[in-house]
């Protein structure tokens, strides 16, 4: 068993290459193996985002504040609001992140494959962002 006492695991920004505006990440578990499972707190400030992507066994999102969007490849983008879940399928390819003049936090938990937990693609343009 592992304690980690609040303040141990300092926030950390997420990285430019897979997200657009101003996000924060906060861990809360990357289990070792056998384990896959991985988990994290992610911060978005107005319109942030993230980068097109998938994720081998799926992703499941749980919105805490705020509201946001996210949207499959070929869809519209659908808003979210805290208190949802989202389960996204393995392979899926999906963006989210918060909306146009609002902050939005979610639990991201997903499993990792051949230790990847997600592939990341190309960037979400405005117009994606906008549609």
């Amino acid at each position: 068993m592992q304690i980690y006492p609040v303040g141990s695991r300092p926030s950390q920004r997420a990285s430019p290459d897979y997200f657009a505006g101003t996000v924060w990440q906060d861990l809360i578990t990357m289990a070792p193996e056998p384990a896959r499972l991985n988990a994290l707190i992610v911060h978005f400030e107005p319109s942030a985002r993230t980068a097109w992507h998938t994720h081998p066994l799926g992703q499941t999102l749980h919105i805490t504040q705020g509201s946001g969007l996210i949207c499959k490849r070929g869809e519209k983008p659908q808003k979210i609001q805290a208190g949802d879940s989202v389960w996204i399928p393995a392979n899926v390819e999906h963006w989210h992140g918060a909306g146009p003049t609002t902050h939005m936090t979610h639990i991201a938990i997903q499993e990792t494959q051949e230790g990847s937990a997600a592939m990341w693609l190309e960037h979400v343009t405005d117009q994606d962002y906008k549609a």
